[in-house]
């Protein structure tokens, strides 16, 4: 049998293998994990994925970008119509170009003679707006008399080229209308306005352009039927030399009656052409014009640049010498009506 004292130092020998085992085990197991975690694959980004680029730190960034955003801009003012200047009816009558004579005579386009045939005369209103009808309506066989809008765009160069085709010119003044649901346009004269307004107004409608001849009204149904403000109207008419053509938009209105009264060159329309927008319609107050010149010696009729009434005009006009009829300019026919002492 051993003896008794060998038991304890193998135990302390074997305890202390074991600690050695374990120690090594743990270095082992450590390099092993760091190993791996050097070896390991990058995280990929998923597809489609987009990298940002990193924020610049605050103090980096512009002043600019840290203040707050400016206001919006206010919005741009509403387009509104011109108005006259209210010196305006302090003005001289605007220099005319040269020439002797009243305007409506002067810019006269000269007529064909009538030899004791009837003559009619034919007044396009509403010229200007509609480019397009309007270079039609000057390209017709004349002269007619075309009546220009005043607030219609490139009125010079328009009315340049109604005078080049061989036709005579006149402003369609825009006039108030018996309906408040129906507007003449921009700058019409209104029962509401006092004097000095209606002749600020009207003063800005004559200027538009010159080389006219006289002045019919663009509606004025109301207007014209109010004898104190068409006195106003008329007097300075007359006072520049220009002729009226009544257009009779209402039965009630003064605007011949006064116009004769004061002596001025003066018309009055016979027949509307187009009321009805019907070439059939168009052709019968043809024939209805004739008519009339045919009775009385002569007509004058009102239209507008409307495809029945310029196809009906195409046809009518070059058949009017074997009809026996003259188509002349309005002045001729206000100038064959007129007293002699109005032809100043």
């Amino acid at each position: 049998m051993p003896k008794p004292r060998a038991r304890p130092v193998l135990a302390v020998l074997a305890r202390l293998v074991d600690a050695r085992l374990a120690a090594a085990t743990f270095i082992a197991f450590a390099l092993g994990l760091g190993i791996g975690l050097l070896l390991a694959p990058e995280e990929q980004e998923p597809p489609g994925a987009t990298a940002l680029p990193p924020l610049p730190p605050v103090a980096d960034r512009p002043v600019a970008s840290l203040r707050p955003p400016p206001a919006p801009a206010p919005p741009p003012p509403a387009v509104t119509a011109p108005r006259p200047p209210a010196a305006a009816a302090l003005r001289p009558p605007p220099v005319r170009e040269g020439g002797e004579g009243a305007p409506w005579r002067r810019f006269a386009v000269a007529p064909a003679p009538r030899n004791g045939k009837p003559a009619v005369a034919v007044i396009i209103d509403d010229m200007g707006l509609d480019r397009r009808r309007s270079a039609q309506a000057m390209a017709l066989p004349g002269p007619l008399t075309l009546s220009f809008l005043p607030y219609a765009e490139q009125l010079d160069r328009q009315t340049a080229a109604a005078r080049a085709a061989g036709h005579e010119l006149m402003l369609h003044l825009p006039m108030e209308a018996e309906s408040s649901k129906v507007s003449p346009g921009p700058n019409a004269l209104t029962t509401t306005l006092g004097p000095g307004e209606i002749l600020s107004r009207l003063h800005w409608n004559l200027d538009r352009f010159s080389g006219y001849v006289g002045v019919n009204n663009h509606m004025g149904s109301r207007f014209t039927a109010d004898a104190g403000a068409m006195r106003i109207v008329l007097g300075e008419l007359d006072h520049r030399g220009l002729l009226f053509v009544d257009s009779r938009t209402s039965s009630r209105s003064a605007g011949q009656a006064l116009a004769k009264e004061l002596g001025m060159p003066q018309a009055a329309r016979d027949v509307f052409l187009d009321n009805v927008l019907v070439s059939d319609r168009v052709e019968a107050q043809l024939a209805e014009l004739e008519r009339i010149a045919r009775a009385h010696g002569q007509a004058i009729g009102i239209g507008h640049p409307h495809d029945a009434t310029l196809a009906a005009l195409a046809q009518w006009i070059p058949s009017l010498p074997a009809r026996g009829l003259v188509l002349q300019p309005v002045s001729a026919l206000v100038a064959a009506a007129t007293p002699r002492h109005a032809q100043r």
